[in-house]
């Protein structure tokens, strides 16, 4: 194993502001849903962000429905997004996602398309990270209501490890039909 290879045995990449070993971060995950009863979907993964090595749930906002973005032959999404505290490294963090997506069902059938349940790494504390397997802030969060809309309700004063307020950026943001979700 190269020294930045974890005992999971997938490379760390380098980032801004490299976290050390046990030291949190606050992580903001985006959840979305369109297949296989949506709600019961982002339920279950809440449950499961909850039950992750490392981490702590803090707190999930209201869940919204949106049309798909791409293309438009597939059932509107339920979106919402969660606060975690987690001493995970980005990447291990990827990969429990990653798994909490298999056992939920998910699979891929085309670029933009349905899926029982996506989970993306939105921001990491206040870090940027460009690698071959992860982007963050996540590359599409400045374009996505359904992103930004549940990522204010956890913090209204959220912004972009560059500075820009999430507020000013849903101001300009295109309009995904968003509409919130009564429990």
């Amino acid at each position: 194993m190269t020294e930045n290879a974890n005992t999971l045995g997938f490379e760390e990449p380098a980032f801004e502001g490299q976290l050390f070993e046990g030291q949190e971060a606050e992580v903001f995950i985006g959840l979305g849903s369109n297949l296989n009863a949506p709600k019961k979907q982002l339920d279950q993964a809440i449950k499961s962000l909850s039950q992750l090595p490392s981490c702590t749930l803090t707190a999930h906002s209201s869940y919204y429905s949106s049309k798909p973005v791409g293309p438009q032959d597939q059932p509107n999404f339920v979106n919402a997004a969660a606060l975690i505290k987690t001493t995970l490294s980005p990447i291990a963090l990827l990969k429990h996602l990653q798994a909490i997506e298999l056992n939920q069902g998910r699979v891929k059938k085309r670029h933009w398309g349905e899926r029982s349940i996506d989970l993306d790494i939105l921001l990491y504390g206040d870090r940027s990270i460009d690698s071959e397997d992860l982007i963050i802030p996540h590359k599409e969060l400045k374009n996505r209501d359904f992103v930004l809309q549940p990522l204010l309700e956890l913090d209204e004063n959220l912004e972009l490890p560059d500075g820009a307020s999430l507020r000013s950026l849903l101001a300009i943001c295109p309009d995904n039909q968003l509409q919130r979700i009564e429990s």
